[in-house]
């Protein structure tokens, strides 16, 4: 007997990503901020604006149920990532930032019709599968800025890793022990695994899959 799947990836699970991330940036200094984020390429500072900056695309995607590509929204010299949250408003504006980005893509997935399909680049999502995305770019990030601030791993707010894993990494492996969480940093590619080495490339999959046994 095979085991049910998770419940989709809620609106929720994003607020309640958002929440937890802006804890951690809540209880941070400027300074300590500016640190590299794990092995990623940005400050930590920057990796949470990247982190908003994606939530916002993710809500406007699902507001416009753009099929071809993001909607054309650019900075003034072309950047691809528009939001920059102002330096002088410090860590607590950092964190206002993202949980109200957090509330948009939220709002646009309890509001948008289960039909409703929309362009991302690793494959045509419904309202879900970007309530997912929305979570792993959340909680993902969080774990390069707590590798990046010295603070002790986290475990994620519960469900959160496995709902997503399911939506969004439908190959992950199944003969292992380890927990969700790591799961999902494994298939993310922020650490090795029992017999598994770190990934060095990895993508999920944001198609919209049948459930087994339909048809």
């Amino acid at each position: 007997m095979t085991s049910p799947r998770p419940a989709p990836s809620t609106p929720d699970d994003v607020r309640v990503a958002a929440r937890w991330l802006a804890h951690t940036l809540n209880q941070s200094t400027t300074t300590a901020l500016d640190a590299p984020a794990g092995e990623v390429s940005w400050s930590c500072w920057r990796t949470a604006e990247h982190v908003v900056d994606d939530l916002v695309a993710y809500a406007l995607q699902v507001a416009s149920g753009a099929r071809l590509g993001y909607v054309p929204i650019t900075g003034p010299r072309g950047e691809s990532e528009v939001v920059r949250v102002a330096p002088a408003s410090g860590p607590a504006g950092l964190a206002e930032a993202l949980t109200a980005s957090a509330e948009l893509l939220a709002t646009q997935v309890e509001a948008a019709p289960p039909e409703l399909r929309a362009y991302h680049p690793f494959g045509l999502a419904d309202p879900p599968g970007f309530a997912a995305m929305g979570v792993v770019e959340i909680v993902v990030h969080a774990h390069d800025i707590l590798v990046g601030l010295g603070l002790a791993p986290q475990a994620f707010p519960d469900g959160l890793a496995e709902r997503a894993l399911a939506r969004l990494f439908p190959d992950a492996p199944r003969d292992t022990e380890a927990t969700h969480d790591a799961l999902l940093l494994w298939c993310t590619g922020r650490l090795a695994l029992p017999g598994r080495d770190r990934l060095t490339r990895w993508r999920w999959d944001s198609t919209v899959r049948e459930p087994a046994g339909q048809g």
